[in-house]
């Protein structure tokens, strides 16, 4: 079989649980007759119908306010933003009203929310944001963030039969440029588990999305010009947070760096750190260190773009200090 891409798997994974389990529909911008903004949802109007695969308004808080409404009517929406930069447009509707749902009335909401994110494609500040921290706070919430082709169709699988809300961002860089050989079956991901994307010894790595293969390729250039073997931790699911994956590792290791893609303040990689401190200190042989982007807006630039993102040469030196601490 060929291999199949990230972008595809994701294809692949939406269209088997609309196959499994008619009671999933999908929401967005452009997602029906055009097949959405990057394809995803191509020929699921022709094989589902206008019923279950919806064309919306503009209007981010009114696709999930529906998708709200439909879950708890006992349907499994997944809703497309076009770009994940505009979630944000929605905040008030996914904090106050759907992550609160279940514990304010008893009201059942499984539903779905995916859209492209992340940078390193030339899209500027309001097409390459990471908004995965603004809603890690959340309670009622589940965030994944999938690297691998693998893990893009097991978590969308997962996430629409989760039972709660589920937010899934996909790196729009990794579409095309991610692709491996799937297992055939019902592959399903399980949301809360981390994996370890590459065994070491020396000392860990903690990342998630693209960032995951950054940090490998950083790991591959230790190994061969330093002889240090980083273990490359891959989340996979923010929320909930896989602490004794990262644990383990620590207790391996003794030296972490936790590397992601949006900005510093206020990061993913602070609470990782938090953890890390509350949990497995007194194994610590060096501060947690953390490789992050600028807290500044995406620039279009290409050359600014390449500064203000991490690349893997800044994760090799930050591996470095640790080794030498």
């Amino acid at each position: 079989m060929p291999e199949v891409t990230y972008l595809e798997a994701i294809r692949q994974g939406i269209w088997e649980e609309m196959e499994r389990d008619p009671a999933v529909l999908l929401l967005g911008e452009d997602i029906a007759s055009y097949g959405g903004a990057f394809k995803v949802t191509e020929g699921m109007l022709e094989r589902f119908g206008p019923d279950r695969v919806i064309d919306t308004p503009v209007s981010e808080q009114a696709i999930i306010g529906a998708a709200a409404g439909a879950a708890h009517m006992g349907l499994r929406p997944v809703c497309e933003m076009q770009f994940a930069d505009f979630i944000a447009c929605a905040y008030d509707m996914l904090t106050n009203y759907v992550a609160t749902a279940r514990y304010r009335a008893g009201l059942s909401t499984p539903m779905v929310v995916r859209g492209p994110a992340g940078g390193y494609v030339r899209g500027g500040p309001f097409h390459s944001q990471m908004p995965e921290a603004g809603f890690l706070h959340t309670p009622g919430l589940k965030i994944v963030c999938p690297a691998t082709a693998r893990d893009a169709k097991g978590l969308i699988k997962a996430a629409i039969r989760d039972e709660d809300p589920v937010l899934y961002f996909e790196h729009k860089y990794l579409y095309r440029r991610v692709k491996e050989d799937l297992p055939g079956g019902d592959l399903v991901t399980p949301i809360g588990r981390a994996r370890v994307a590459r065994e070491g010894r020396d000392l860990t790595i903690v990342s998630w999305s693209a960032m995951v293969w950054k940090a490998l390729e950083a790991a591959e250039r230790l190994a061969v010009e330093d002889g240090l073997e980083a273990e490359v931790i891959d989340l996979r699911t923010l929320l909930p947070m896989d602490d004794e994956a990262i644990a383990l590792s620590v207790r391996k290791t003794s030296r972490v760096l936790v590397a992601h893609e949006d900005t510093g303040t206020g990061g993913v990689a602070g609470e990782v750190i938090a953890r890390i401190n509350e949990l497995v200190f007194e194994w610590l042989d060096a501060p947690v260190r953390r490789v992050c982007a600028h807290d500044v807006p995406l620039p279009f630039a290409p050359t600014l773009e390449d500064v203000v993102l991490p690349q893997a040469t800044d994760l090799v030196a930050a591996c470095r200090w640790l080794a030498e601490y």
